[in-house]
């Protein structure tokens, strides 16, 4: 089988969805199937991988992302790349904006079926991370019927947009059970399969056969991912300072927001908190894996929160600030804030370091590491792709 992945950003830029991307690919290949990765060219130097075609794009910001414009001219250079890469069997959009326009206009050109993996909360997202964030939502409604030509009123929020997309899929997927929930009831797609983005197997497999970490002197804590507002560390080292927890924190990411962070953890008394930046990803299991617990701070966001579940595998807790993603974890593995305020979050970390300390606190005994490696989620997007591929030739 011959898979074509659409995705917004380039594999090798910062996000869990580039890290899931990356791993299905992998274990696609594994399984002897091949894949080509279609998305922005990335900025900066780097070594070309021949199963990924970069798109010309522009720059989205300061950072490392851009934004492809669809219409004849990237279809013209997608339809040349694709030339030798023989039939493709089957799309998967795994994107929202200008790669999944590219990609459904792909699918018909070629006239092969369609899986969409909704990764995101757009409605969420626009809203923390664009200015005026309506006028934003509207543009992209109006780049999807121009260019996908839908004969419908432009998308004025954000669950209609993703569902004009979804009329032309065979088969939607999401990577937890809530947000395939919410997908259903927003009336973006009928049934929604719940596929959730796994942890690499031979990475995961050594970790657990490795002794199992002593306890740290100092409770060790880690947060993880883009330094952006949506994900809310800024919120989170005001928690630290107030809580003034005797604790190591250890900071992964990078972002927007790196500045302000630096500046906040250098003011620091009592916590020792350290900026680590971004790390690959061998090395980020490791460092969940030695961590006491994991902070996820973001609200409302996550789609799945990634992380937890693999510290969850590897045997760390996570302390939760979003009630969903605790929903899709056994009882007693995390922490929970009894509120969104920085205080409330403030006042879980305090309890979170205390029974880190007396050794009270949750435990992961109770989650299953393999229901999280990446072979058994490849082989049920398989079962997707092999239904997608039935539908559209019945």
């Amino acid at each position: 089988m011959h898979c074509a992945i659409f995705i917004d950003q380039h594999p090798d830029t910062l996000g869990g969805m580039q890290t899931s991307v990356r791993l299905q690919r992998r274990f696609l290949e594994l399984a002897g199937h091949r894949v080509t990765i279609v998305s922005p060219k990335y900025r900066g130097t780097h070594t070309a991988d021949p199963a990924i075609i970069e798109l010309a794009s522009l720059p989205l910001g300061p950072g490392e992302y851009s934004l492809c414009i669809p219409g004849g001219i990237s279809d013209t250079a997608l339809d040349r790349a694709m030339a030798a890469r023989g039939p493709v069997d089957v799309v998967h959009i795994q994107a929202d904006f200008w790669q999944a326009i590219i990609g459904y206009r792909f699918a018909v050109r070629r006239n092969v079926p369609v899986v969409h993996t909704m990764h995101n909360r757009l409605d969420v997202g626009i809203a923390a991370t664009m200015p005026l964030p309506g006028l934003v939502q509207r543009g992209f409604g109006l780049a999807q019927r121009a260019f996908l030509r839908t004969g419908q009123p432009v998308a004025a929020d954000a669950w209609t947009y993703l569902s004009r997309f979804t009329e032309n899929a065979q088969r939607v997927t999401a990577p937890s059970s809530h947000f395939a929930r919410l997908l259903q009831d927003q009336g973006v797609f009928t049934a929604v399969d719940v596929v959730p983005n796994g942890m690499d197997d031979s990475i995961a497999e050594q970790l657990l056969a490795s002794p199992v970490p002593e306890p740290s002197a100092r409770p060790r804590l880690a947060w993880v991912g883009r330094f952006s507002a949506e994900k809310r560390l800024l919120p989170f080292l005001d928690a630290v300072e107030m809580s003034n927890i005797d604790a190591e924190i250890h900071i992964f990411g990078d972002g927007a927001d790196r500045a302000k962070a630096e500046a906040k953890a250098k003011a620091m008394d009592k916590p020792t908190v350290l900026i680590r930046g971004k790390v690959p990803y061998a090395q980020m299991l490791t460092e969940l894996r030695l961590a006491d617990a994991l902070v996820q701070t973001s609200q409302g966001f996550e789609t799945q929160g990634m992380t937890v579940f693999e510290a969850a595998a590897l045997g760390t807790p996570s302390l939760l600030s979003d009630k969903s993603i605790a929903e899709d974890l056994p009882a007693g593995t995390y922490w929970l804030t009894a509120g969104d305020s920085v205080q409330d979050l403030a006042e879980a970390l305090e309890l979170c370091v205390e029974q880190v300390r007396s050794g009270a606190g949750p435990v992961t005994a109770s989650f299953d590491p393999t229901s999280f490696l990446q072979s058994r989620q490849t082989a049920l997007m398989l079962s997707v792709y092999e239904e997608a591929i039935a539908d559209f030739g019945s």
